[in-house]
């Protein structure tokens, strides 16, 4: 089989530093270039590494304009492909008009005294959305972060958010719009005005580094050679609320399809999952954290190497108190990787049962916390 997904294209949005400085979130940029780094990788996901295939959209490139003109590259892209995968991935503030009841997407370009004018309303996203028609399209929206890693305070008055915005994730309404069509899924890394936060080590957002996992193969079952959306629901549901949950917080990730269960990228090249899959997926997920801060493109990480001892450690830029924290001078608090395993947290965390019924049709399923039938 070969080690390259050709059919696979993806738009991947980390907005990063904002042009007015309190809306800056530096991390959604190491989560962004970490998630590209195992997309491209040939002995993984195996995505063509071209600019055919990727645009990426971080700091001052990640203007309300330029992300309208991504989704439009996408839609050219895919136009006469119906065989394509197409992931976007948008990592960034999102805030609801308390008055309009309309939510926003926070770009680069924002400004405090125009928000309305100025941020990326939602539905023009989703419209965006809908004229791309591949057969399959994932979207990952981690657009909560304002509640949980922009401050390690009281978000409103370092952000002097307007008093008519809110901060929370993407609304269900906003959700099931998204999920509209064949062949669409749409993952949210929390719920409601949840927090999204950081592991302790400050490298990565929870729920990202445990995407990673999940694309290395860590929610896959040997004899597989794809990475498939059930794998994805099954371990980010399992492990994001335990990983929280170890850190004495509380974040659910949920996932809506209106889509057969397709797959969204090679497992290991194609070559499936080796004997002992969960130990040598954690290992592996580890080093590449350890060669992206290494490569410098990760910036003041935290990443344990097993002995205690820190690998490009810069403590000036470390998240304050694991959260996520735009702050400069925060201090690190701990140094375990939390990975997941061996959290216990019981039942009560699980919302709903995925099942596949049929030939593997997961048709309009909703997943809050994981669990695999």
């Amino acid at each position: 089989m070969s080690s390259i997904f050709s059919q696979a294209y993806a738009l991947l949005v980390g907005v990063g530093n904002t042009a007015y400085i309190p809306y800056s979130l530096p991390i959604t940029v190491e989560d962004m270039r970490a998630l590209l780094s195992v997309l491209v990788d040939p002995a993984l996901c195996g995505y063509p590494n071209d600019d055919e295939h990727i645009q990426l959209l971080y700091d001052n490139s990640a203007t309300r304009q330029s992300i309208l003109d991504g989704l439009t590259w996408l839609t050219q892209q895919t136009m006469q492909n119906p065989e394509a995968t197409v992931v976007v991935y948008f990592s960034g503030h999102g805030w609801l008009n308390s008055d309009t009841g309309k939510y926003y997407l926070v770009p680069h370009d924002a400004r405090p005294d125009d928000l309305i004018g100025s941020a990326l309303p939602a539905e023009q996203f989703v419209a965006m959305l809908h004229k791309i028609q591949p057969c399959r399209l994932l979207v990952f929206m981690d657009c909560c972060h304002a509640a949980g890693m922009a401050t390690s305070k009281d978000a409103s008055e370092d952000q002097e958010l307007p008093d008519d915005f809110l901060q929370v994730a993407l609304p269900k309404g906003l959700l099931e719009e998204l999920k509209q069509g064949q062949g669409r899924a749409v993952f949210s890394a929390s719920s409601g005005s949840q927090k999204s936060w950081v592991r302790p080590q400050g490298d990565l957002s929870l729920y990202t580094y445990h995407l990673i996992e999940a694309l290395h193969g860590a929610g896959s079952r040997p004899g597989e050679t794809v990475v498939r959306l059930s794998d994805l629901m099954y371990y980010l549901g399992k492990t994001v609320p335990e990983s929280a949950q170890a850190m004495g917080k509380k974040q659910t990730p949920s996932a809506d399809l209106a889509a057969e269960d397709f797959p969204v990228a090679m497992l290991r090249g194609g070559k499936g999952l080796p004997g002992d899959p969960l130990a040598e997926v954690k290992k592996e997920t580890e080093q590449t954290l350890i060669r992206l801060v290494q490569a410098g493109v990760l910036i003041g990480s935290n990443v344990d190497t097993g002995g205690g001892d820190f690998v490009g450690c810069d403590q000036n830029k470390v998240q304050a108190n694991g959260e996520r924290s735009a702050a400069i001078g925060g201090q690190a608090y701990g140094n375990t990787i939390i990975t997941g395993n061996g959290n216990s947290v019981g039942s009560n965390n699980v919302s709903q049962v995925v099942k596949a019924e049929g030939s593997s049709t997961i048709s309009g399923v909703t997943q809050v916390a994981g669990t695999r039938e």
